[in-house]
């Protein structure tokens, strides 16, 4: 697999006769509906038997080539003899990288609002190890809302998926709840309510294992927290379900905030079969301009967790999604969601050229509507590549997508080159 940035004058033919492809490949491999409206700095990806090819681009040496990679620059010196300076490459020529075996078998995970279309349900399943129904919302006395989540379980069992029961400290309308967090983990009598409930749910709807995503936890309630945890583990682990939590991407124990502190990573760690680390929302709909999942931040959410977090119970978040924003920001706006289709589609309509933040890896574009600019931040197959590449250099357990309901061919294609999934 080779990603290509698209130029001025290029076409779907056009790059396929120059890697000796055909374009049909080209186009099944990136789900293009238009094969025409291709805009300058959008990557695609050439799916390339026998040794890749790559366009060397400005700025590029043979040690950044090979960490895109993950090889070594010696193995490309082997593939390139006609490399007799390894300093003296240029801009724009051709190199071969050697096609290296997929990096391992990993766990993927993916959250799915029940309304997800039959399609996108059957065209996402193949890459999945879980699929994870949102949500049940917990209740001050223990009781659990309900979900018409039937047919996901079905579907996904039928394909060879394990469904995972989600449940959250969501207060309906208000969101994530502080309060009715606290008062859960601090009744011992309505925390065996919602333990006898979680597992009766799951052992009607077929589930395989539990989530717990309580999110805005007051620090007063973070040992009461890890106790709830504990005890979950302990009611449900001897029944043959496993236990998922979920926790804020953190990059140190003593980092203050309130949707941090009660995540407590070393214990939570210990208590579960897998962490899901939500390593997104840098940018967010109230928030200022910037990218969704920038790599380099992402990478210091990973360093912390793997030094006190089994490495193979940690899931990496991966985002699904963008957002536009207007500019200037002015707080308290919100920033409209789109999908990274969506983004490309925007892009060409309104003739921007994409371009690439090589630090946070990841593209946007500006453009001006209605006498406002506008700037957008998303994820192609070059920012989705850099950061699935973490769970290789990371020894981690996989990765967990937030969500799964619209489908991106590229996503799945990247990591259908990297990674086996593993099936349960």
């Amino acid at each position: 697999m080779t990603i290509y940035t698209v130029r001025s004058g290029d076409s779907i033919f056009s790059i396929a006769s120059r890697y000796g492809v055909s374009s049909q490949s080209i186009i099944e491999a990136n789900g293009l509906t238009n094969q025409d409206n291709l805009v300058i700095g959008q990557a695609i990806i050439v799916p390339s038997p026998g040794n890749t090819v790559y366009m060397i681009l400005p700025g590029d040496s043979l040690y950044t080539i090979a960490r895109k990679y993950g090889i070594t620059v010696e193995s490309i010196l082997s593939a390139n003899p006609s490399i007799t300076n390894p300093e003296l490459i240029y801009a724009g020529e051709m190199i071969r990288i050697p096609i290296q075996n997929k990096l391992g078998t990993i766990i993927v995970n993916g959250y799915a609002y029940t309304n997800i279309t039959n399609e996108t349900l059957n065209n996402t399943l193949p890459y999945l190890t879980f699929i994870s129904p949102f949500s049940y919302e917990v209740r001050r006395d223990g009781s659990l809302t309900q979900m018409q989540d039937n047919s996901v379980i079905q579907t996904a069992r039928a394909n060879g998926v394990e469904p995972l029961m989600v449940i959250t400290n969501i207060d309906g309308d208000n969101g994530f709840s502080s309060e009715l967090a606290e008062a859960i983990l601090t009744n011992d009598s309505i925390q065996d309510r919602l333990i006898d409930n979680i597992i009766a749910t799951m052992q009607t709807k077929n589930y395989y294992g539990v989530t717990v995503d309580f999110e805005y936890i007051y620090p007063r309630n973070r040992d009461d927290y890890t106790a709830f945890l504990q005890e979950l583990a302990d009611r449900v682990n001897p029944l043959g379900y496993i236990l998922v939590v979920t926790v804020a991407p953190k990059t140190s124990g003593t980092q203050e905030g309130l949707l941090y502190e009660a995540h407590d990573y070393g214990a939570i760690g210990t208590i579960a079969d897998y962490v899901i680390i939500m390593t997104y929302e840098w940018g967010y709909t109230y928030g200022p301009p910037l990218p969704v999942a920038p790599a380099n931040e992402v990478e210091r959410v990973l360093r912390y967790a793997t030094s006190v977090i089994p490495t193979q119970k940690i899931l990496m978040g991966m985002p699904n999604y963008g957002y536009d924003w207007r500019l200037p920001y002015q707080q308290g706006t919100a920033a409209r969601v789109v999908s990274n289709s969506e983004a490309v589609d925007l892009a060409f309509r309104v003739g921007a050229q994409i371009m690439y933040d090589q630090t946070a890896e990841a593209p946007y574009f500006n453009y001006y509507a209605e006498g406002a600019e506008h700037i957008v931040w998303f994820d192609d197959a070059r920012s989705i590549n850099a950061r699935l590449r973490f769970i290789n250099q990371y020894n981690l357990g996989g990765a967990s997508y937030w969500t799964i309901n619209r489908f991106f061919r590229p996503n799945w294609t990247v990591l259908d080159s990297l990674y086996d999934v593993r099936k349960l």
